[in-house]
């Protein structure tokens, strides 16, 4: 009789937290928020200017100081017994499905209440979004950086869960790349709150608008999409990876890393702090008109866009690293890249070309390969 009350009772807890984690995004976010709003933060001016003033926007950067709280919340939330360490794997798909209310809820919110893009449709508006650069209180909150944020906290959540998931499946015999992927992916995650200040000076920050892509993208897509190859694979064996392979592996993604890292620094060097040298001995050269300048040299001269060559390598040793090349799922990562850079390249280099004109031209002579050096 105790054993079928102890099935019935564990049936019911399952059944209660299977329904509660729908809402598990919405304190998420809701606790980002709050701590964006209260920990201590670096104020620091922007690249978007504020078209009123025409001074620099400002900026609160405290990522990694929320990052930390949050991730340690939830270990103490686990150790009390309140969630287990795999909850966040077991109610994926309610969290997403949460998480999906939210970033539609939002969209709505942050588009539909302002006034329509000049020559645009409804359709376009809540996909691209109205406004460039919401932000309130002078800077105490921006869109844009609690998105990135709050995106960035749940993925470096579910990556810890997921791989809690792994260990408690198989604990005799874990994979090392699973953990090895977890580390890979985790280091993502704090090193681009690390350098939040670069991200400001991106085409994300200067360009675009906040709508259903932005928002829907960052609350659900980033958090939930990115950490794939652990989603399909959290539950299988250890496929035995030969450790030099994991070290090849290893090698791939910081390669990635040295691309879209090195690049974004020194472009950020080039826009903020002109005559900085990259690693303190690289130089910014640069073509120009006399009233525009590009940078041509650096990792800026191996390819117009050698960043994106960076995320695709650091996308590509995620998926090896879990050890199941024939499985379809951890390639997922790394084919969205394929489908969003290139493409996204195409959109760029034809936006430059109307913008720069003859000076994009002879950059283009002086910096032919348009990703990857020697080859396209």
């Amino acid at each position: 009789m105790r054993n079928v009350s102890a099935i019935g009772a564990g049936w019911y807890g399952g059944a209660v937290k299977s329904a509660s984690a729908v809402l598990w995004p919405v304190a998420v976010y809701m606790i980002v928020f709050l701590l964006h709003l209260v920990v201590p933060a670096r104020a620091v001016g922007g690249y978007v200017r504020d078209p009123a003033t025409g001074d620099p926007l400002r900026y609160r950067l405290n990522g990694l100081r929320v990052l930390a709280v949050v991730v340690a919340l939830w270990a103490i939330a686990c150790r009390l017994g309140l969630l287990g360490w795999d909850d966040f794997y077991l109610f994926r798909w309610e969290m997403a499905a949460g998480a999906c209310v939210i970033g539609l809820v939002f969209t709505f919110a942050i588009v539909l209440p302002f006034a329509p893009v000049p020559g645009s449709n409804l359709f376009a508006d809540l996909y691209l979004g109205r406004l460039p650069n919401p932000q309130w209180r002078k800077g105490l909150v921006d869109a844009k950086m609690y998105l990135y944020l709050a995106g960035a906290v749940m993925l470096e959540l579910n990556l810890l869960s997921f791989t809690a998931y792994h260990w408690i499946q198989h604990p005799a015999d874990p994979s090392p790349g699973v953990f090895l992927h977890a580390a890979m992916f985790s280091f993502f995650v704090v090193e681009y709150l690390n350098f939040e200040e670069v991200h400001l000076y991106t085409y994300d920050f200067f360009a675009e608008r906040v709508g259903f892509k932005l928002g829907w993208g960052c609350l659900v897509f980033y958090p939930f999409f990115y950490p794939v190859g652990l989603w399909t694979i959290a539950d299988r064996p250890n496929p035995h990876t030969p450790v030099l392979a994991l070290c090849a592996i290893a090698l791939v993604f910081f390669t990635g890393w040295m691309f879209a890292r090195g690049a974004n620094m020194q472009k950020f060097y080039f826009k903020a702090r002109p005559g900085k040298k990259l690693l303190g001995f690289v130089p910014q050269e640069s073509v120009g008109d006399g009233e525009q300048k590009l940078l041509c040299s650096g990792f800026w001269g191996l390819s117009r866009h050698v960043n994106y060559l960076g995320e695709i390598l650091m996308a590509t040793g995620l998926a090896l690293a879990l050890g199941y090349p024939g499985v379809v799922g951890p390639w997922l990562y790394p084919i969205y890249y394929l489908v969003l850079l290139v493409p996204r390249q195409i959109q760029d280099d034809r936006r430059c070309a109307r913008k720069y004109g003859a000076l994009w031209a002879e950059y283009c002579r002086r910096v032919p390969w348009r990703i990857i050096p020697r080859l396209y």
